[in-house]
């Protein structure tokens, strides 16, 4: 299929030939959010975590003879019915929150939300993404005169693209992503995706 080719100056240089494969895949929701959804979880780490009574310090002595005092049994001061004692059922860290997504799901998820975007017109394709410096400064006017009001995007440089890394990487709402590292997360997160004409290709 073909689509405009614009510069960051927002004007129209050309077209572009695009695989049908990626780009014209019919919306799936559910595949996009179980993808989505094993993205998030696969993210979590579980920090949570509640001593059991052998992991609490101390309690290593019978607090008080088993009989003859009047006083109610008990072997160790970390019991959980102890004020100090051990959480009984607590969160505990080994918990695994993984969901596992097999690689073609994952690719056809990814290429039904690039065609969601194309289709909205949200996802642009770009001459070149290629900057002079790796200063912040320079990709802000940039995009500011490409985006005006909306400026919230996913740039998608070219592989051999280092500098537009260092320049995005202090400006709120861009995010700079490697053909190869996208992920259906961030295509979905920004409101804009521009993609470098050259990294087309490398989108597999």
């Amino acid at each position: 299929m073909k689509t405009q080719v614009y510069n960051l100056k927002g004007e129209n240089v050309g077209e572009i030939n695009l695989p049908n494969n990626i780009f014209s895949r019919p919306w799936n929701s559910d595949l996009v959010h179980q993808v989505l959804r094993a993205q998030l979880a696969n993210r979590r780490q579980p920090w949570a975590h509640a001593k059991g009574r052998g992991e609490v310090s101390g309690g290593g002595k019978k607090p008080w003879r088993q009989k003859h005092t009047g006083r109610a049994r008990h072997g160790s001061i970390r019991s959980p019915i102890w004020k100090g004692g051990g959480v009984t059922h607590g969160p505990v860290k080994e918990k695994k929150y993984e969901l596992k997504i097999n690689k073609k799901m994952l690719r056809a998820a990814i290429y039904s939300a690039l065609s969601k975007k194309l289709a909205d017109n949200e996802l642009k394709i770009i001459d070149s993404l290629k900057l002079n410096s790796f200063k912040t400064k320079e990709l802000n006017l940039a995009l500011g005169q490409f985006l005006k009001k909306s400026l919230s995007a996913l740039l998608v440089p070219a592989m051999e693209n280092k500098l537009i890394y260092r320049a995005s990487r202090n400006i709120p709402n861009i995010k700079s992503s490697s053909s190869n590292a996208l992920n259906v997360y961030d295509i979905l997160k920004y409101k804009n995706v521009l993609i470098d004409k050259e990294a087309v290709p490398e989108i597999k």
